[in-house]
């Protein structure tokens, strides 16, 4: 277990460089992980509504295009946001997300994290990773905006 050591000046948690080892590959796997298991959590919902458009003559089929976001965010709030402060593909990568005060991730934060994820990825692709070569605690973009920071379990 990585210790909590504050700095005294300004009150920020100080993230050791053992924290941060490998954290950028295994963010990579574990994304590639939960998008797995948003994409299975999602088929019994795509089904259900399926079925459900037929006799809604339709007008049910609508809601399908927003299954998987919610889903993910669902997901987020209860996995991120959840006592283990992890999605179950970071938990089986050994990572976890941080405030950079110490604090605990809330549903709502984490919920933010993702949807500022993707919002940033849609528009610049490949910089907000690009940042995470330069920036402090090897964090990315969202990270940067939302105080927050990916180290080891």
């Amino acid at each position: 277990m990585i210790e909590d050591i504050i700095d005294n000046d300004t009150g920020a948690r100080i993230v050791t460089p053992e924290e941060l080892d490998g954290v950028r590959t295994a963010r990579v796997i574990s994304f590639f992980l939960d998008y797995i298991i948003i994409f299975l959590l999602s088929i019994p919902l795509f089904i259900v509504i399926g079925l459900l458009g037929i006799p809604t003559l339709g007008l049910a089929w609508g809601l399908l295009p927003f299954v998987p976001a919610v889903v993910a965010l669902l997901y987020l709030a209860t996995t991120m946001g959840g006592p283990r402060q992890a999605t179950i593909g970071m938990a089986f990568m050994g990572i976890r997300v941080r405030k950079l005060d110490g604090g605990n991730v809330d549903p709502l934060l984490a919920c933010l994290h993702g949807i500022l994820f993707w919002a940033i990825h849609t528009v610049a692709v490949i910089l907000p990773l690009l940042i995470s070569f330069f920036s402090s605690r090897k964090r990315l973009l969202h990270n940067v905006l939302l105080g927050t920071y990916v180290g080891r379990a």
